[in-house]
């Protein structure tokens, strides 16, 4: 069995899942959309200010509120596979991804909670 300080240093170590990410009402059918360079991360930070009422999307708080977790579900829209390059920094492809993303879905509000 692997230790603490094992484990931690191996979660550092992992590659992390980087691109689109939508928070999606299965009621409404009202998505977020956004990147992340780590979204398994992202997505524990959202549900963690989601329960604890800490969201700053206030549309999704407030649906969060009124139906509950079990309804919304968090999905990778795409995925960003990081260039081999020394000092690669993804902030602008990442940016470029998102547009074409919230351009193709268009979750604005009052249809969507971007």
């Amino acid at each position: 069995m692997k230790t603490r300080k094992e484990l931690i240093l191996e979660y550092k170590l992992a590659p992390k899942t980087m691109g689109v990410y939508r928070i999606r009402n299965a009621v409404n059918n009202k998505s977020y959309i956004a990147v992340s360079k780590d979204i398994r991360a992202r997505f524990n930070r959202h549900r963690m200010s989601l329960k604890t009422r800490n969201e700053r999307i206030k549309g999704l708080q407030a649906d969060w509120i009124e139906h509950g977790e079990a309804v919304f579900e968090f999905e990778i829209v795409d995925l960003l596979e990081p260039l081999d390059q020394p000092g690669y920094d993804p902030t602008e492809d990442l940016k470029t991804l998102l547009s074409l993303w919230l351009a193709k879905l268009q979750p604005f509000e009052p249809n969507g909670y971007n």
